[in-house]
């Protein structure tokens, strides 16, 4: 094959420009798997082999014999990100891209609500007990309306179309059943690419957070969560579809700030429920920190715990949404079962993109 072929070129022109899918069945290595890897969103069925070079480039590159199945199988490709949406067989492909592509094509007019009250009930009292994010999600989003995007893959940040009295939209949001909702160098990926996703399509975005922060530690400054972190600034900061934010719980550091734009003030508007709290960093971390020496001048176990306590209780009153929000950066604290509303009315307000005649981005990111 001569490399001066426009093929590759030619795909390549279209991302941005219109959405791209690709739907895989089998084994798919080389040049086929190039282009499927240009797409915007790869579905692909359980018995899909998808790699760069297949048995007989790797064998001949002396790298050792191999079978297709070993190469490039499901059982990685979904949970390492290649793979958007895994389906069983090529019927689910087909009813998983003619669904993909409808989020695209403009509101339905036919929509069903869940009872919205429900939401009431999803956070639980105790803030250190975890609950289903994607309850959330579903509860909010019209009744079978929830598409979720590479759900095995960064799986500390959610990412799904959804509509909301017909009309499409994005969601983002933390996941606290992983690393308490904490945002790692995967997650960040994940995030800020759907992001450039939406804005390139011009698709309003919803943001659920309930994070605690940018994930710490060595382990996680191996994996470059420095460079990896900040795609979700950059994307956030530059986008100019709308974007709504809502806090569920946790709002703490720059983690929350990278989920609403890199700043509260970036989305059309920016929400919090009652059970909402407010930080720079881990409540109990900063009250450790912060009172480190009179915590250690108490000789008694026992008394160092209860005061101890007593700080953190304190510290969590004046992070709750219904006393940070007196300082601003956030619009309002709503009931739960009213946030449908706030997004569906905003939809109405925000006025229409403007007719495009080329792309809005050069290209969307591969990843």
């Amino acid at each position: 094959m001569a490399f001066d072929t426009p093929t590759f070129t030619q795909f390549s022109r279209l991302s941005g420009l219109v959405p791209l899918v690709a739907v895989v069945n089998g084994r798919t290595f080389a040049g086929n798997t190039a282009l499927v890897a240009c797409c915007d969103v790869i579905i692909a069925t359980e018995r899909t082999t998808l790699a760069m070079g297949g048995p007989a480039m790797i064998e001949g590159g002396g790298l050792g014999v191999y079978t297709p199945e070993e190469v490039g199988p499901m059982s990685f490709q979904a949970p390492n990100g290649v793979v958007d949406l895994l389906v069983k067989d090529e019927a689910n492909a087909v009813a998983a891209a003619r669904r993909y592509l409808s989020y695209f094509q403009g509101a339905v007019a036919h929509w069903e609500a869940h009872d919205q009250r429900r939401l009431r009930h999803v956070v639980p009292e105790n803030r250190l007990r975890l609950y289903d994010m994607r309850q959330v999600v579903k509860t909010l989003a019209d009744k079978r309306s929830v598409l979720e995007l590479r759900p095995a893959f960064g799986i500390g940040v959610i990412t799904a179309f959804i509509r909301v009295e017909g009309r499409p939209m994005g969601v983002i949001a933390n996941n606290p059943h992983h690393l308490a909702g904490a945002i790692d160098s995967d997650d960040a990926d994940k995030g800020a690419r759907f992001l450039q996703l939406c804005d390139g399509f011009d698709l309003p975005v919803l943001s659920l957070m309930d994070c605690p922060g940018m994930m710490v530690g060595p382990d996680v400054e191996r994996t470059a969560l420095v460079r990896h972190c900040a795609r979700m600034f950059n994307v956030g900061a530059n986008m100019t579809t709308p974007l709504f934010g809502v806090v569920v719980r946790k709002a703490y550091g720059l983690g929350v700030q990278a989920m609403c734009g890199a700043s509260s003030g970036v989305g059309f508007f920016t929400v919090a429920w009652p059970t909402a709290e407010f930080a720079g960093m881990n409540i109990e971390g900063s009250v450790k920190l912060g009172y480190r020496k009179e915590l250690q001048a108490i000789v008694d176990p026992e008394e160092r715990r209860r005061e101890f306590e007593t700080r953190v209780s304190r510290a969590y009153e004046g992070a709750k949404a219904v006393n940070a929000a007196a300082g601003g950066g956030i619009d309002d604290v709503i009931d739960p079962a009213e946030t449908r509303s706030w997004v569906a009315s905003s939809l109405k307000r925000v006025p229409p993109p403007s007719p495009r005649t080329g792309k809005k981005h050069a290209y969307i990111d591969t990843w």
